[in-house]
């Protein structure tokens, strides 16, 4: 697997200077990783070093145009999105992503569109009924458990929220006429190492939101965030992990940036954050990317997470840096480590070596794997 090196962390400066504007500015991160990090990757073997990794798993489908076109014609868009989700083919597509976490070992992993999809064989949704559909057909957490114990790996799902959940008619058959109902229930998960002490999970829903209109129904598509307390090397920090809107609607994506960062701000030990954050570090989207690191674009190495296309044996299409890993204060390079904030940041799954044995891409995203330094007097 090629390496590369990402600004996508981004350390703060010490508490006392982070502290001082956390109540009215509570921005994450206030300074940028260092390009010298290329020249010197790794943190020196005195380190004690925290690994973390972001991972957008993809729905599998493009969700957003199921909902967008003619309602009459939405159970025929349903369908089609279903048979896509199975090309897409995540159980194969798992085992990639797990063998990317063998390889970097990381404590703590926050993923992005972690769905669970049911079904109803009825399909009474198309006539007005309201039996839900509870059949589980693929769930992206299980099967990527099950994917890393065939590894030999142990990680624990340790927070999850539940987001977007909605159901919706599929047609399979015209002749006679018959419909399936399919359920999507959409999920960020943080996982953690088995032998990583956690505590304090929370999680939460972001009031704003984008609300969809399919005929006379709307269909509410909120989005929000997962965290958890863990220690590492005897250091106690917050992990937390997120999906913001997209750019296409960036006054929500702005609002939900405020609702997490005011989540954050009464929090006092180190935070690192990962996210999908959907605005790029060049500041051609929104506003996202400076609230989030009080800081303008990275001038250096783009460390492009998005978006690979969903089809076989495709060119990498990366072009814009939204996948992120962010710490505010307690983590520092060594004296001998010559890497600011003590980064080392790769980008995954982006070389065609890291396609499946089929073809396929892990994910429409590519990710990310930080490791920080972390001195033992810090976050206590």
């Amino acid at each position: 697997m090629t390496r590369q090196f990402t600004t996508a962390l981004v350390a703060l400066a010490v508490i006392g200077c982070a502290d001082a504007v956390l109540p009215t500015a509570p921005s994450i991160a206030n300074g940028n990783a260092s390009a010298a990090a290329a020249a010197n990757p790794l943190p020196d073997g005195d380190a004690r070093g925290l690994t973390v990794m972001t991972r957008n798993l993809y729905l599998g489908a493009d969700l957003f145009a199921v909902v967008e076109g003619d309602p009459r014609q939405l159970p025929l868009r349903v369908i089609q999105a279903w048979q896509h989700i199975q090309v897409m083919n995540f159980p194969e597509r798992a085992g990639s992503i797990a063998d990317e976490i063998a390889a970097a070992s990381p404590e703590l992993v926050g993923l992005q569109e972690v769905p669970l999809y049911r079904i109803d064989p009825t399909g009474d949704a198309a006539f007005g009924g309201t039996n839900p559909a509870t059949v589980v057909a693929l769930d992206y957490l299980t099967t990527l458990q099950g994917a890393l114990a065939a590894r030999g790996l142990c990680y624990n799902a340790v927070a999850s929220n539940s987001l977007t959940d909605v159901e919706l008619p599929g047609i399979i058959s015209l002749s006679p006429l018959k419909f399936i109902d399919i359920r999507y229930t959409d999920r960020d998960v943080i996982l953690a190492r088995c032998d990583v002490p956690t505590s304090d999970a929370r999680s939460g829903v972001y009031t704003n939101r984008v609300v969809f209109t399919v005929g006379p129904t709307s269909i509410p598509a909120p989005r929000g965030w997962t965290s958890t307390l863990a220690t590492v090397g005897g250091v106690t920090f917050r992990f937390a992990n997120t999906h913001l809107e997209t750019d296409g609607s960036p006054a929500v994506q702005v609002a939900q940036a405020n609702e997490l960062l005011s989540v954050l701000a009464a929090e006092s030990k180190p935070i690192v954050l990962v996210c999908d954050c959907n605005s790029a570090a060049d500041g051609s989207q929104t506003a996202t990317y400076g609230l989030l690191t009080g800081s303008e674009a990275h001038p250096r190495d783009p460390g492009y997470t998005s978006s690979l296309p969903d089809g076989f044996y495709t060119d990498p299409l990366l072009r814009t840096r939204i996948d992120l890993v962010l710490a505010r204060y307690g983590f520092h390079a060594s004296p001998n480590a010559g890497i600011v904030g003590g980064v080392h940041a790769d980008v995954i799954g982006e070389t065609p070596a890291e396609r499946t044995a089929s073809g396929l891409w892990p994910s429409d995203h590519a990710g990310v794997v930080a490791t920080l330094n972390m001195p033992k007097a810090i976050g206590k």
